[in-house]
């Protein structure tokens, strides 16, 4: 169990300020889904290509432990405050970019930015939380998923007033946001770590084999559900309606579903115990994805919000489970699970487009469904950090 103990004071301050910054942060990294129908018309790209784009910002994610060491030795609030202006300037410029290089090494930084806020960041809240690991997660999720609600709606409202070529002044909020997140965070001291302890990414992967394996292949059976919604609703329900505002409003409810879930989760695991609420995620999950492939109208769209609030609230859970388990370096720790989870989805998401050019989106989805599924058994064998100590 982690020797750095948490606040004994659950600091509802700085958590809700990691949670605003979430959110802004989230608002631009939300943008790639709904623009996909519009870039994939521009360059004339396949669902294969149009997958490799989200692969593209995962894959700085090869670097998450040692981002997770260098946060364990420095103070990382300039990670926090620069997250919103340096992801909200590349993704503004997607509709600009003249070609598919362009448009990847745009998300390429995307990436870069993206890691260097998420790695530190649960870590402070885990530091701040006073025991009640859940909870803060929870708060500190709930920022990103409501970013991943009203961002589909922003970008689409963006577009229908500058046009796919013109959204780029939207970067503005975000360049702002990074001002007034400088005068939030400028005296708030942040050093997450001993500067004088090195940190050992074999070490604490060894450290952290029980509960890593297990949860690496949750992760990584998750992702497929994850990958066909997050990144292809949009295009599925474009394709079925041919209406871009129901296409965001689709995404932006079942975002809306994941806050739900990951306030009552996260927060309940502090009670009822980590691996119970990931179990019961994990079985409701797979199961409502294969109903909405085989539903249509109010029914798919209800069915839908149940898959949204399965599905995403497992985040908080496995991130209160990962600092919990961890022995020494928590930044570290949780930068070796993002890597995981990142490349994780990364891997999926070109494999659900390729199937998907294949067999068509429908029947991605039950096929998706029927890989969650075997995140059931998986849960099983999660050691929890009683049984790590016990051990």
């Amino acid at each position: 169990m982690n020797d750095t103990k948490p606040n004994q004071t659950f600091d509802s301050k700085k958590i809700l300020a990691v949670s605003v910054c979430h959110f802004i942060h989230d608002i631009y990294s939300s943008f790639l889904a709904p623009l996909l129908p519009f870039l994939i018309e521009k360059f004339g790209l396949s669902l294969t290509q149009a997958g490799f784009l989200t692969t593209i910002t995962q894959i700085p994610a090869l670097l998450n432990p040692y981002i997770g060491k260098l946060a364990d030795r420095i103070s990382v609030r300039y990670f926090i405050i620069l997250a919103p202006a340096t992801t909200a300037i590349p993704m503004s410029l997607l509709g600009l970019a003249p070609n598919y290089g362009v448009l990847l090494i745009l998300l390429f930084f995307t990436g870069i930015s993206t890691s260097l806020f998420h790695v530190p960041a649960p870590v402070l809240v885990y530091r701040v939380s006073a025991g009640r690991t859940g909870r803060g997660m929870s708060l500190y999720m709930t920022g990103g998923e409501l970013a991943r609600t009203v961002g589909p709606i922003f970008i689409v409202a963006a577009l229908s007033v500058f046009g796919f070529d013109g959204y780029y002044p939207v970067m503005i909020v975000g360049v702002f946001a990074s001002v007034a997140m400088f005068f939030m965070f400028k005296d708030m001291p942040i050093a997450l770590g001993d500067k004088r302890k090195k940190t050992s990414v074999r070490k604490t992967c060894r450290e952290m084999k029980g509960l890593l394996v297990p949860l690496s292949a949750i992760v990584f059976v998750r992702g497929f559900m994850h990958a066909s919604l997050t990144a292809f609703l949009p295009l599925y329900i474009l394709q079925k309606s041919n209406d871009v505002w129901l296409a965001g409003i689709a995404l932006s409810s079942f975002e809306a579903a994941g806050v739900v879930g990951i306030l009552a989760v996260g927060g309940l695991s502090d009670y009822l115990g980590r691996k119970r609420l990931l179990m019961f995620c994990l079985i409701v999950a797979p199961f409502s994805l294969l109903a909405f492939s085989q539903t249509g109208g109010l029914l798919q769209m209800a069915i839908l919000l149940l898959t949204g609030f399965s599905l995403l609230s497992t985040t908080p859970v496995m991130l209160a489970m990962i600092q919990e388990y961890s022995t020494d370096g928590s930044s570290a720790a949780n930068g070796v699970f993002m890597m995981v989870s990142f490349i994780a989805r990364s891997a999926v998401v070109v494999i659900v487009g390729l199937v998907a050019d294949t067999v068509g989106l429908e029947t991605t989805y039950v096929i998706c469904g029927v890989i969650g599924l075997a995140g059931i058994p998986l849960a099983i064998t999660l050691k929890t950090v009683e049984e790590h100590g016990a051990g």
